[in-house]
């Protein structure tokens, strides 16, 4: 059940009057983002699974202006271990430094690193491992797009251009 209350429509009223904008709406700073940022082409697998994120979020290219290049580094950190110090879980770690380059004048608009992490099992069978740190390594790309996404909406009202 969901009904208009008093509460709702003052904090409404309030982030209306300190001129909050949605980021997407007509005008709004990352409006300009949809289908205007050309990824570098991916190299391997854990860039495949960022660009593709990439262009789930901001759109493919209809006609660029801006540039996104990027370098991953990834590495497993073993942190389950038995008694025997066989490892039985692992985090993945994973960084991504970025830079947003405007196409036109080559002038690099915004950039930064992003990381975070997944983990998963080592337990089972070798196929079953295998799987698991596939599965570890697609989602990590996913987190760090998104980050590298939010970063780029979060920055857009300094550098891009209506």
């Amino acid at each position: 059940m969901s009904s208009c209350n008093r509460r709702s429509f003052l904090m409404l009223a309030a982030l209306a009057g300190c001129g909050f904008t949605p980021a997407y709406a007509p005008g709004g700073p990352a409006a300009e983002l949809q289908g205007a940022v050309r990824v570098d082409n991916p190299t391997d697998k854990n860039a495949f699974d960022l660009v593709e994120r990439l262009e789930e979020r901001i759109g493919r290219p209809d006609g660029p202006r801006y540039a996104l290049g990027y370098t991953i580094t990834t590495a497993p950190i073993g942190v389950g271990i038995t008694t025997e110090n066989a490892i039985t879980r692992y985090n993945l770690t994973g960084s991504v430094d970025w830079g947003l380059t405007e196409i036109g004048s080559g002038r690099r608009v915004t950039g930064g690193k992003v990381q975070n992490f997944t983990s998963y099992s080592a337990t089972g069978s070798t196929v079953a491992g295998l799987a698991a740190e596939e599965d570890a390594a697609f989602r990590l790309m996913r987190i760090l797009a998104d980050q590298i996404v939010t970063n780029l909406i979060a920055s857009s009202s300094a550098w891009a251009t209506p």
